[in-house]
């Protein structure tokens, strides 16, 4: 490494650095993909007023379905929300030709809710936040 470049670490990262290295990291990987790029994914859930309170984020890619973020507010668990917003992101997922899901989940957040769902341990990582377990899940759609 020579003098004219600097490591640091940012405590306080710009939007427009961060989408850099991602931006960067993408059109690498693009380039060993035949040019495959992520295709992002939103499944919301709205109240009457039309705010979103909960919904599933998640990107299309490589053949695969990789759910990166589920959330709902407490007081809606358990009502077949969570449920919905799986079975739209899967049904998309089918529909862009991707017949498999990925997908990670804490101890503590929901793994009884996606085995549930038919989302089977792939493999799990101790300690990861200590004293708990980091799943990582996959599911055949087909």
């Amino acid at each position: 490494m020579t003098s004219e470049y600097v490591v640091a670490v940012e405590t306080r990262p710009e939007p427009g650095d961060m989408a850099a290295i991602v931006r960067g990291l993408t059109e690498f990987n693009a380039s060993r993909a035949a040019g495959e790029t992520p295709n992002y994914l939103l499944v919301t859930l709205r109240d009457a007023e039309g705010t979103v309170v909960g919904g599933l984020l998640g990107a299309t890619y490589l053949g695969w379905l990789q759910v990166q973020a589920l959330w709902l507010p407490d007081a809606l668990r358990g009502g077949g929300h969570g449920t919905a917003l799986m079975a739209e992101a899967e049904q998309e997922a089918i529909r862009r030709g991707c017949p498999r899901v990925f997908l990670e989940t804490l101890s503590f957040q929901a793994l009884p809710f996606y085995e549930k769902l038919g989302y089977v341990i792939h493999s799990r990582l101790a300690d990861f936040p200590p004293g708990g377990v980091r799943y990582a899940l996959t599911k055949n759609l087909l």
